[in-house]
């Protein structure tokens, strides 16, 4: 019984031969991949680090394994090439236009359907200039995703005046009294955050948002919900503080874009 046990679990092995300890390789990046604890994950959630952060100290936060436990959701943790994602107009780059990115998360999301995840139940997160990322990949590549919770974080000034992917659900989330990224953005070197309020309204438009209701949300937030025809639900969810980040906060916004109808 144990030799049979031991060949099933080596025949299994090869298809998550990386983890939270081990670079997943795709192309000449990696990243990281925590497993929920008690059976196969139902999706994943792909967490994008702020500046000169890392895929393996995103991996480090046990909070976040915690919520992959509790969502029963594979946490991936993405990682730049530099200290900064490789996105439109950044102060490394303030005259880029491109978002080079799309390819290395395309590759990483193509890995992860390899390995099972369900490709339907995929989101896309991340924190500050992960936020960033979050709001270029929602832009660029919406249909690779279920849906999107950018936090404490908005395009790289200019925003968009429309993005080429279609409308998907998106969940913001940003602290009132954030000095880092200020909602209304601020100057960084030669370039200058984007306005949440512009990226919002982008969207509104580009999806046919409407009013949809306000309330009180979990991690002290409130959030103005808005839905479309396609049943799609933006929403903009802000709480009492600065550059703040909180899984009671993105837990919450998971749930919402996963639970739209």
């Amino acid at each position: 019984m144990r030799l049979i046990f031991l060949l099933a679990a080596l025949s299994a092995a090869p298809a998550f031969a990386c983890g939270p300890d081990s670079d997943c390789l795709v192309g000449g990046r990696s990243y990281r991949l925590y497993l929920p604890e008690g059976g196969a994950p139902n999706g994943a959630f792909l967490f994008a680090h702020g500046y000169r952060g890392s895929g393996a100290g995103s991996m480090g936060n046990p909070a976040l394994r915690r919520l992959a436990d509790a969502l029963g959701m594979a946490f991936v943790a993405l990682d730049s090439e530099g200290p900064d994602w490789a996105i439109a107009h950044t102060p490394q780059a303030p005259g880029q236009a491109e978002n080079r990115e799309f390819v290395y998360v395309g590759a990483v999301l193509d890995d992860l359907v390899a390995k099972g995840i369900d490709p339907a139940r995929i989101v896309a997160t991340g924190f500050s200039a992960g936020g960033m990322l979050t709001w270029t990949l929602a832009c660029g590549m919406s249909e690779r995703f279920a849906g999107f919770v950018p936090m404490s974080g908005t395009f790289w000034a200019p925003v968009p005046d429309s993005c080429p992917a279609p409308p998907a659900n998106l969940v913001h989330i940003h602290g009132d009294a954030d000095p880092v990224v200020p909602q209304a953005g601020r100057a960084i070197g030669p370039a200058r955050q984007g306005s949440v309020a512009k990226a919002l309204e982008m969207y509104r438009e580009e999806g046919g948002f409407e009013p949809a209701g306000t309330g009180p949300a979990p991690g002290g937030m409130h959030c103005a919900r808005e839905r479309n025809p396609a049943g799609q639900v933006l929403e903009f969810c802000s709480f009492a503080g600065g550059h703040d980040f909180s899984t009671e906060r993105l837990r919450y916004g998971i749930e919402e874009v996963l639970g739209a109808e």
